[in-house]
């Protein structure tokens, strides 16, 4: 820089200069892209996911998938924190942060995942008992760490469920343990993230400062 060799905007820098979004680096004459190097501000998008939308960059089917409904960043990419199942909708995480996703996936954070879940068939108290139990899947011991009943008459009900794992199908599974069938789920919250009334099917809004300061906090990032 004391030689002149740095540039930026064509003109000779100080040092402690602060890059700023749109300024031209040239070290040497030769442009750097220095972008590409630069912390960028952590971004959280609240998406809310349609059926038949998969949780993926491309599909070798051509099925629509959620990362060409979100904006486009000029550096880094979205990373989609956790997955939703073709057949299920609602709330999904989607960060520019990948060790904030990392941590919100990760096991030990223990991160609740609440569903509205439409059940086809009986369901009564024993049941949601058993459910709230250990129930004995093909990849091992599962529960609800909550269910309760909300809405619905006869063999067509509504309910709320949280788990605390990201297992594959899990919510789905633990219901078929007991033989009655899902028709419908949707998840509605993240943590301490809910979906609101507001976000439509195919649209997403972006946590604020408060709302992105407390999950940055609750992660321990």
């Amino acid at each position: 820089m004391e030689e002149g060799k740095l540039t930026v905007n064509n003109n000779q820098v100080q040092p402690g200069y602060h890059l700023k979004p749109g300024d031209f680096l040239q070290i040497n004459g030769r442009v750097v892209k220095w972008e590409k190097y630069a912390e960028q501000p952590t971004r959280v998008l609240v998406y809310h996911k349609p059926v038949g939308e998969l949780v993926t960059r491309r599909d070798p089917e051509g099925r629509p998938v959620i990362f060409t409904q979100l904006p486009r960043l000029s550096v880094g990419r979205w990373i989609a924190v956790g997955r939703l199942d073709i057949n299920t909708s609602g709330l999904i995480l989607v960060t520019n942060n990948g060790e904030l996703a990392n941590r919100l996936m990760h096991p030990s954070r223990e991160v609740e995942r609440e569903y509205a879940v439409r059940i086809l068939g009986e369901v009564d108290e024993a049941m949601m008992e058993r459910l709230r139990n250990d129930v004995e899947l093909e990849d091992g011991p599962a529960h609800f760490d909550a269910v309760r009943f909300y809405a619905g008459e006869g063999a067509n009900k509504w309910f709320y469920v949280t788990v605390k794992q990201g297992r594959n199908r899990l919510v789905r599974r633990l219901w078929e343990s007991q033989g009655v069938k899902v028709s419908r789920l949707i998840r509605v919250r993240y943590g301490d993230i809910t979906l609101p009334e507001r976000v439509r099917s195919h649209s997403f809004y972006e946590l604020e400062h408060k709302e992105l300061a407390a999950l940055i906090e609750f992660v321990g990032l």
